[in-house]
């Protein structure tokens, strides 16, 4: 499930079109937030209307949304979202991902990653884009993969483009001695 968004695929991929994308992910997050009390429900509206955002823009590459260890920056339980326009786009249910599993102890993280469309604008350009968005990001290190169980097959798409998600977690979770959901 890879690709990579082109601007000139569909010049009439609108912004509504885009929010219906990002409410499908917002989708997932709800029930993240059902499942492990994280994100929170003002941040998925905002994380929802980020995706919308660029995806219309452009300048979205991918999203990941989990639960990570902090004391090794590695995901334990990771949403991803990678932006295409065309090909093999399908629109799905939300929620199609593994069963829950025991995230006590992990903190709840989005890692983003903007498009090579993006890459070639201005620092200037960059930041006015990036002052548009409901979500301040810093940079950082992306965390690194986890060994488990991935989950492909449905996405979300509209007008010819759209975010097809991957969803990994730990085959035998074990969380960390001691620690608290935060």
């Amino acid at each position: 499930m890879t690709g990579s968004y082109s601007r000139s695929v569909s010049d009439s991929f609108t912004i509504t079109d885009a929010r219906y994308v990002g409410g499908r992910v917002g989708a997932d997050l709800r029930l993240l937030h059902n499942l492990y009390g994280e994100p929170t429900i003002d941040s998925i509206e905002k994380f929802a209307e980020e995706v919308a955002i660029l995806l219309n823009r452009g300048f979205l590459d991918t999203v990941d949304y989990g639960f990570r260890d902090t004391g090794t920056n590695a995901w334990k339980f990771r949403l991803r979202y990678k932006a295409t326009a065309g090909g093999q786009l399908t629109d799905s249910r939300p929620g199609s991902f593994p069963d829950p599993v025991d995230l006590t102890g992990y903190s709840f993280h989005s890692f983003l990653t903007y498009s090579s469309a993006f890459g070639l604008l201005t620092s200037s350009e960059q930041a006015e884009v990036k002052k548009d968005l409901p979500i301040s990001r810093t940079t950082g290190t992306a965390p690194s993969a986890l060994a488990g169980t991935s989950t492909t097959g449905h996405g979300y798409a509209r007008n010819g483009a759209g975010a097809p998600a991957t969803s990994t977690s730990p085959t035998s979770p074990a969380p960390p001695a001691g620690g608290t959901r935060t």
